[in-house]
């Protein structure tokens, strides 16, 4: 059975990327730049392709591209507690950014409800208290 190859524009395609996507990943090291033969074009595997994925994923989920590297050093190794390690110090972090949306939502809300209830035409609460927290 033999391997699909793909140039850099189909690799991009089939990833749902685009062909800077790949040379930026290829720069950082997270995706390898296969040897180019003579008067040839690059081809890359179905493999490049599944770790183009991995780190768009990883992405999504809010990894950082160093944290997505240090996954694919740990996946090759198959080191899951590591790799859990890292996913828990990433969802503690957003725990904390929601913690801090939520005190901003509470915030904005509050104040757009003191300002909808001003009946003071000359000042804004809001204005007032971005001028009083920057003072």
């Amino acid at each position: 059975m033999t391997q699909k190859s793909f140039t850099i524009g189909a690799l991009a395609n089939q990833a749902s990327v685009n062909v800077e996507t790949i040379r930026f990943y290829q720069r950082r090291g997270l995706l390898a730049e296969p040897v180019k033969p003579f008067k040839g074009i690059r081809h890359y595997t179905e493999q490049d392709v599944q770790r183009v994925r991995f780190i768009k994923e990883g992405q999504k989920l809010g990894f950082s591209l160093d944290e997505v590297a240090e996954l694919l050093s740990l996946e090759e190794g198959r080191r899951c507690q590591e790799a859990r390690e890292i996913a828990l110090r990433k969802l503690a972090l957003i725990r904390e950014r929601i913690e801090g949306l939520r005190m901003m939502e509470a915030a904005l809300s509050q104040l757009a409800e003191s300002c909808a209830s001003n009946a003071d035409s000359v000042s804004c609460p809001i204005i007032h208290s971005l001028l009083k927290a920057s003072a």
